[in-house]
């Protein structure tokens, strides 16, 4: 028997000023603001999936405009070992409403985000995110930083 990472996706929508969080409905971290994402499905590609999350999550219809890193940390997500795509993508400043696993979902201000608070390592991935908007970078979990 094969025990192998689970493929999973976080997007970070971003409109310019804003990058849109949910709020997770169910453990683990319920109650905690997170980065719409989630697992992949068998058959389905990575690209796919980050645009599946972002609609069932949010409600919004993105476009992905680059992958940010490979997350792959074996602590990241406390129910197994995941290894997460993380999109960069972009929508229209319409107003996020929480679906799916989702409690709610809003748009935040990226300078007011406080990265600490987020769930698994979503604030590690928002730290990354404000780095590559300063140098376009790609990053990974496990990089001596």
């Amino acid at each position: 028997m094969y025990r192998n990472p689970t493929p999973t996706v976080d997007v970070v929508v971003w409109n310019g000023s804003s990058v849109v969080l949910i709020q997770r409905g169910h453990e683990p971290f319920e109650g905690k603001w997170a980065l719409p994402g989630g697992f992949v499905d068998f058959g389905e590609s990575v690209e796919a999936a980050a645009l599946r999350e972002v609609k069932e999550e949010t409600g919004l219809t993105a476009s992905l405009l680059a992958i940010l890193g490979v997350y792959s940390a074996v602590d990241r997500d406390p129910r197994t070992h995941t290894m997460s795509t993380v999109f960069i993508a972009e929508s229209e400043a319409e107003a996020p409403t929480g679906g799916d696993d989702a409690a709610a979902a809003r748009w935040v201000r990226l300078d007011h985000v406080v990265t600490k608070d987020l769930a698994f390592d979503h604030g590690l991935i928002l730290d990354d995110f404000k780095r590559w908007l300063k140098k376009d970078a790609t990053f990974w979990s496990t990089r001596d930083r």
